[in-house]
């Protein structure tokens, strides 16, 4: 019989936020270098946690991230901008969100 597996590990397996991932496996996963990783990192578009041995580790939040921003520079945008756009649309579907929200709490 396999080992249980401990609950607060099962609640990581859910957790967007969690970094689980590796800079080689979050690369292979998007499609992209880890070059690219870092160059996104030092525009500030995300922001990988380090593990105890100093390693780079992304949750699958910004995974989505960067795969958003791989697209755009695969579209002929340079990094740096197609950094830029990624930040400016999540702020816009997070504005969106907030007004969807206030709205619905106005109808009441």
């Amino acid at each position: 019989m396999p080992p249980e597996i401990p609950s607060h590990a099962i609640d990581r397996l859910d957790d967007d936020d969690y970094p689980a991932y590796t800079m080689g496996r979050a690369a292979e996963m998007i499609g992209a270098t880890p070059g690219f990783l870092r160059a996104i990192g030092e525009a500030r578009l995300i922001t990988p946690l380090r593990s105890e041995g100093g390693h780079r580790r992304y949750s699958r939040y910004q995974l989505r991230i960067a795969a958003r921003a791989r697209e755009l520079v695969d579209a002929g945008t340079p990094v740096e901008a197609a950094c830029r756009i990624v930040i400016l649309e999540d702020q816009l579907e997070e504005a969106l969100r907030l007004n969807e929200e206030l709205r619905g709490g106005t109808d009441r």
